[in-house]
């Protein structure tokens, strides 16, 4: 534990990247002369958690020995762990433009200077080994195969120097409220008085299912922080803005405010099943919990992954690589003999009686009108789902 009594950095250190004041105004005013290379959707995410510190200790885009030794030994080259590579990729039209030991001005879709790079290494995007080690398929059918394959051939590796992570949104995409960086998440834990804190990592709106694996691990930890990932998804996901009115129905209904925080996580989903469970942790570490739910086949996509496998990748690492603990969950069910959520832990398997849960059940049920039971979903969060899904032009993430 740190001094303060919360879980000290990935790392050691709660890395800082952003610019300011004069030195920002000399940036800015640099950069307009540089090579510039347009962020997409994904890289500027990883930008801005590499920015915040989300994604402690890296300082950048990771470089050649960095990519090769995440994708072959879940580590950085220095035996860190470090299960997903963060990359900068580029085609070949922009790598021609940049030089090693140069600069390169990073800037959002909409025109926004966000960055500047320091071009340490420009090297070839080996997307074979990124398959293999990240996502353990090559099928392209996989959504974060088919984003790796999307990308450029080549990678830049540097430290970035950041202007700007909040271009124009739409409305209400940012989450202003609610877009805590680690600094700040670890502010208000020490306000609250929380030493020990579970984070909650979703996509989905949180059912009756998440809602007891929360409220199992607020019994052993000062307090609950609900985190959902609100950058890039895949098609089919429900909508960010609609999630997060979901995630403030059932706090202010079901949950201790006192003990419970939400903040956003503004990073890109990879769907790389157990690596990602570990990315997720440590990120989580970063903005101060102790502990992480890992329930079944978190961050998995299909059937590419084994129902417990991001469970049991945790017991490949040593306390020494992760500071924040797993806590493992088994698939919940709803049982009607038992009125209430169960496990195979806590509650005999009868035939008939129990109601499996899962977030594709409901966005099956909403793509086809239904409203979800009371078994799946409370009734407050079901409200807020059919209003969306039956609208006349509902939005997309």
């Amino acid at each position: 534990m740190s001094a303060n009594g919360l879980v000290p950095p990935h790392g050691g250190t709660l890395v800082d990247r952003f610019v300011t004041g004069a030195d920002a105004q000399v940036l800015q005013a640099e950069a307009a002369s540089m090579p510039q290379i347009e962020l997409s959707a994904k890289q500027a995410c990883d930008l801005e958690m590499i920015a915040i510190g989300a994604f402690s200790p890296l300082t950048g885009f990771v470089g050649r020995a960095d990519f090769e030794s995440i994708c072959k030994n879940m580590r950085l080259a220095d035996g860190t762990v470090f299960p997903i590579p963060i990359t900068l990729a580029v085609d070949d039209a922009v790598k021609d433009t940049l030089t090693e030991g140069g600069r390169a001005a990073l800037r959002h879709a909409d025109g926004t200077l966000m960055a500047v790079i320091d071009v340490a290494e420009i090297y070839t995007h080996d997307r074979t080994l990124e398959y293999e080690g990240v996502f353990r398929t090559s099928d392209e059918a996989h959504p974060g195969v088919q984003a790796v394959m999307d990308e450029g051939d080549w990678l830049i590796g540097g430290d970035i120097h950041v202007l700007t992570v909040l271009p124009e949104h739409e409305p209400g995409e940012q989450f202003p409220d609610h877009r805590l960086r680690p600094a700040q998440t670890r502010a208000e834990f020490e306000r609250r008085g929380w030493k020990t804190v579970a984070a909650f990592q979703t996509r989905n709106p949180i059912h009756r299912a998440h809602e007891y694996l929360c409220k199992c691990a607020q019994e052993i930890c000062d307090g609950l922080l609900i985190h959902p990932l609100v950058g890039e998804t895949k098609p089919g996901d429900i909508p960010a803005d609609v999630r997060m009115q979901c995630y403030e129905t059932i706090i202010d209904h079901y949950f201790v405010s006192e003990r419970t925080c939400l903040t956003v996580m503004p990073a890109a989903m990879r769907y790389a099943g157990p690596r990602e469970a570990v990315l997720h942790a440590l990120v989580r570490q970063n903005y101060g919990t102790s502990h992480f739910i890992v329930g079944r086949d978190h961050a998995g996509v299909g059937d590419y992954y084994g129902t417990y496998d991001a469970q049991e990748i945790f017991d490949t690492m040593s306390d020494d690589d992760l500071a924040v603990i797993p806590l493992k969950f088994e698939h919940a069910a709803w049982s009607h003999k038992a009125q209430g959520m169960v496990s195979a832990k806590t509650f005999p398997k009868l035939e008939g009686d129990q109601v499996f849960l899962s977030g594709t059940k409901v966005r099956e049920l909403l793509a086809e009108g239904q409203r979800p039971p009371a078994e799946f979903s409370r009734p407050e969060v079901a409200d807020v789902l059919i209003e969306w899904a039956t609208a006349a032009e509902p939005a997309t993430a």
